[in-house]
């Protein structure tokens, strides 16, 4: 089959210079990591995004009293921070940067793909654990708490993916996490919901995660691995091995993968 490499776009040269400039002053007011101070900066950005103008005490009829406020992250709860074993002080570091990241991929400029993985790009280097160079993550994704979440160079984060890094998540060099994929780091007793257990989940390096595919929490989807379409992975994945279905199965090796691993499953 044919291969084809992306193309490279840019915007107007003066989009361009407004959209960097935009980012580089967010990322230097986000580097102080004051909850308040950047909560502040997040309302003034958000309502510079949505209605156009700096940021003003809300007034007028009420569902516009309700608008202003809300872009306000002190007046927005997110489902992690209600988890009995959210880390209080760390995530509410990063919970207006985490609303900010939402906020703007609701807003008019969040399908902007050029503009997006800058902003997302930056955010993420403030709000995981590490974020490598070259990551590109697209519109909707949603994580937990981010301080858990490592992502390595290389890797691409298509839409609608959930990373949920309650427990840890690592995402090794190279990797693809395609359309609406789910990543788990959490498991629930069966009896008693509140019950958690929280492990590590990793992916890579240069794995993928495909189509609506789903990791369970504490498995290693091994290098070079690929969960299929729809599959859920409730074990360890093998380097280089492509598995499918509920519960994925091996389907079978890769042909870059070393022969006698090729072998291996031939036997089988």
């Amino acid at each position: 089959m044919p291969r084809y490499e992306y193309r490279v776009l840019n915007p107007v040269p003066a989009a361009e210079r407004a959209f960097l400039e935009w980012i580089d002053q967010l990322d230097r007011e986000f580097m102080n990591r004051d909850p308040e101070h950047r909560s502040d900066v997040v309302c003034d950005a958000l309502h510079q995004l949505y209605l156009g103008r700096p940021y003003a005490t809300p007034g007028g009829l009420p569902a516009e009293q309700v608008l202003v406020h809300s872009f306000d992250p002190r007046n927005a709860t997110l489902e992690p921070e209600y988890y009995g074993d959210v880390d209080a002080v760390k995530y509410a570091e990063r919970k207006p940067l985490i609303w900010f990241w939402m906020m703007y991929d609701r807003s008019p400029l969040g399908l902007n793909h050029w503009l997006g993985y800058r902003v997302r790009g930056m955010l993420a280097r403030h709000i995981f654990k590490h974020c490598g160079q070259n990551v590109k993550i697209f519109h909707n994704v949603e994580f937990s708490f981010g301080y858990n979440l490592t992502v390595e160079d290389n890797c691409t984060i298509h839409k609608y993916v959930l990373l949920d890094d309650r427990g840890e998540i690592v995402i090794h060099e190279g990797c693809s996490i395609s359309d609406y994929a789910n990543v788990y780091s959490h498991s629930h007793d069966l009896n008693d919901g509140m019950l958690v257990d929280n492990h590590r989940t990793e992916i890579g390096p240069r794995a993928r995660v495909t189509y609506h595919a789903t990791v369970l929490s504490g498995v290693n989807v091994g290098e070079h691995g690929i969960v299929g379409s729809v599959g859920v992975a409730s074990k360890n994945v093998a380097p280089y091995h492509i598995v499918g279905g509920i519960p994925a199965r091996p389907i079978k090796v890769k042909s870059i993968a070393p022969e006698e691993l090729r072998r291996g499953l031939e036997q089988k």
